[in-house]
């Protein structure tokens, strides 16, 4: 059996991704509306080594439903998730980032794991509280391994806040890997779900996500220029900070 570069058979990895699919695609087309730009550009993109940069708003919703317009922009349908016939033909090697707490909690997290996640832990943060740990030395290198095989969804902030600084470990990835970053901006998530994304808190709410082109990054530049560059580009600079979120 085909297995991806974590041990992980593809089939099984498959079979959650249309599980999941199945189970949250009425969701997002039938309680809430949904507003997607530029999500074309994914049709444009490398096969591997691409990095999807973005705010974050809940734990899951997010993650859930920038799978589904990646593979409906890929199965040639961009932005539009209306027709889930896109469920049947996942693009396997997309993964993304999560603290590795968040992913413990319970049955969904543990097979959204399976599903694709990368864990990593928190320096800044430990059971709910501020803290301070050492970088675990294995962390960068599970992400780096995600992006030799594929594309990789991470959020810079590490957090659903908004406004919050990114982290530095981030342009630390993007200056070694030279990787494709395309960032993502979303909305209306923190009041369409709770903070997990698995409750729905307000139905109707429209749900936006707009794609823009990969950045050009000079990847010799030093890592606060590049980080700099990676919030910009996400909306959550100083530059935006007069600008409400709805």
């Amino acid at each position: 059996m085909r297995r991806n570069v974590f041990g992980q058979p593809v089939f099984i990895k498959r079979m959650l991704i249309l599980l999941f699919g199945f189970f949250s695609w009425p969701r997002f087309n039938f309680f809430y509306k949904n507003r997607i730009e530029g999500a074309e550009v994914f049709r444009e993109l490398q096969d591997r080594n691409v990095l999807i940069v973005s705010n974050h708003q809940t734990y899951f919703a997010d993650v859930i439903f920038m799978f589904h317009v990646i593979l409906s922009s890929l199965a040639g349908r961009p932005n539009n998730i209306k027709y889930p016939g896109f469920l049947f033909y996942p693009k396997h090697n997309i993964y993304f980032v999560a603290a590795e707490e968040t992913m413990k909690r319970g049955l969904l997290p543990k097979i959204m794991r399976a599903g694709g996640a990368v864990t990593v832990k928190r320096t800044w943060r430990k059971d709910g509280q501020p803290a301070r740990r050492e970088v675990d030395p294995s962390d960068p290198g599970k992400v780096k391994k995600a992006l030799e095989e594929g594309w990789v969804i991470s959020f810079p902030q590490g957090t659903t806040s908004p406004w919050v600084p990114g982290r530095k470990g981030t342009a630390h990835l993007i200056k070694q890997t030279e990787a494709v970053v395309v960032p993502v901006v979303i909305d209306g998530f923190r009041r369409a779900f709770d903070k997990r994304g698995l409750v729905n808190k307000k139905k109707g709410v429209i749900l936006t996500m707009r794609v823009k082109k990969p950045l050009e990054i000079d990847y010799q530049a030093p890592v606060e220029d590049i980080l700099r560059q990676v919030m910009h580009s996400i909306e959550q600079s100083e530059d935006f900070l007069q600008v409400p979120e709805t």
